[in-house]
């Protein structure tokens, strides 16, 4: 079992890793053009990171769809899986770019206030948009790779991007002395633009390297409706609950937008910081999808609880690590993004509170993976929606409107709502296990 982990786990979560420092590197070079940059960067992401959730649900899908044909042993179902998911990611790209353009500066303005941050979210989010193949269909070929236990060429492709970053950003936000002026605080989203096209074009060319892909025809890639139903079945659940949770981010900045800018930017560099704590996490509950998804295929049901149990293990043993970082080292890690005491302080009570949730999130992360490997992804949307949706929403306005917190309340209506979300994800799993599978306690011999 720790050798499946090792090499699924571990590139998966170097992959997260390049993919966070990716974005921190954003947030350092807006760091150096002002608070108001961003605050501006936090709320234009945020904005197309909905968007982006369908290619994170569609990377799920087919990671899920994949595998478990793999356990059955059906190579034709593998390869019309893996073509019809790109041939859908490329109608569900276009359909988005363009529903992004006109809708995406109503999702800004609702989260901010007239003035120098919103007019930089709009002018980074509209160019953005145009990065969204790249991800999309990065995100969905990921998902086929993963399903054939290739979590590596996401490492490379990531670890290549990080690094091209490091050098576009400056090179788009300040040109070139004597040649070109650059284009400023939208030089970020070029850069990103640029090298996560580079990002897919290595992670397509992986996908058509694959055996499965050499007697791939042109009509397989054709829609088909049956193909096309199973991935949205498999799919929406997952990208929903993505949505909803992206939407739980958008709570969050309306919430905090009446406490400033400050705030904003607090909260948007100290979301870089928790994803880098929890990347060993993410990237150790990716690799628990398609472990369990060809178990739970092949009927070796106590694989699969063996697996979901060791996930658990590390975790906690990988919390015992993270927690004291996050109570300890919270203003610390702030320091770097940037020199705004105020920023400072108010992000690193967003990492005190956090720190609590490190272990929650772990398990509800792999909970998710677990009823995605079952077949019953529909469970995460329904525990996503009361989280991140009612959950999020409802014990902020209790702890500010009716308790009079003042930034903390917002925090501690995260914290309230994530660990009943978590009770609320542990019931389910046990009785849906029970009906799939015979539980997650093996039944002795």
């Amino acid at each position: 079992m720790l050798t499946h982990y090792k090499n699924l786990a571990i590139p998966a979560a170097l992959g997260m890793l390049f993919s966070t420092l990716y974005n921190i590197v954003d947030v350092y070079y807006a760091g150096k053009l002002s608070t108001e940059a961003q605050a501006g960067l936090a709320i234009g992401y945020q904005a197309f990171f909905i968007m982006m959730a369908v290619g994170f649900g569609l990377g799920s899908a087919l990671s899920a769809l994949v595998s478990n044909a793999k356990g059955e042993k059906n190579t034709t179902a593998s390869r019309s899986l893996a073509a019809q998911g790109l041939s859908f990611g490329v109608i569900a790209t276009a359909l988005l770019m363009v529903g992004g353009w006109f809708a995406g500066p109503h999702l800004i303005a609702l989260v901010s206030e007239p003035g120098g941050y919103r007019d930089a979210a709009l002018g980074y989010f509209r160019l953005l948009i145009l990065a969204l193949p790249g991800f999309l269909l990065a995100y969905g070929g990921n998902g086929i790779l993963q399903a054939h236990g290739d979590t590596r060429s996401m490492q490379r492709a990531m670890m290549v991007a990080f690094f091209a970053n490091i050098g576009l950003n400056p090179l788009m936000m300040f040109g070139i002395p004597g040649i070109w002026g650059g284009m400023g605080f939208n030089g970020i989203a070029l850069a990103t633009v640029i090298s996560q096209t580079g990002v897919m074009a290595f992670i397509l060319s992986r996908v058509f390297n694959l055996n499965m892909m050499e007697r791939v025809k042109r009509a397989e890639f054709m829609p088909d409706p049956t193909c096309y139903k199973a991935i949205v079945e498999q799919m929406l659940p997952a990208t929903t609950a993505l949505v909803v949770m992206f939407v739980s981010g958008f709570v969050v900045q309306f919430a905090l937008k009446n406490f400033g800018e400050d705030a904003i930017a607090a909260y948007g560099v100290a979301l870089r910081i928790e994803q880098i704590l929890l990347l060993p996490v993410l990237g150790m509950t990716s690799a628990l999808l398609p472990i369990a998804g060809q178990n739970f295929g092949a009927k070796e049901y106590d694989r699969v609880r063996d697996a979901v149990f060791f996930c658990w293990k590390l975790g906690f043993a990988l919390s015992l690590v993270a927690m004291p970082a996050l109570w300890f080292g919270g203003a610390w890690a702030m320091r770097p993004f940037t020199s705004d005491p105020d920023v400072i302080e108010i992000g690193a009570s967003y990492l005190l509170v956090d720190g609590f949730l490190f272990p929650i999130y772990m398990m509800l992360f792999s909970i998710n993976s677990l009823l995605q490997a079952m077949k019953r992804p529909i469970y995460t949307l329904w525990i996503s929606v009361y989280r991140q949706g009612f959950g999020v929403a409802f014990f902020i306005w209790v702890f500010i409107a009716l308790l009079g917190f003042d930034v903390w309340g917002v925090w501690l209506g995260i914290a309230t709502a994530v660990s009943t979300g978590w009770v609320m994800a542990l019931i389910v799993a046990i009785r849906v296990s029970q009906t799939t599978m015979g539980g997650l306690r093996a039944k002795p011999a």
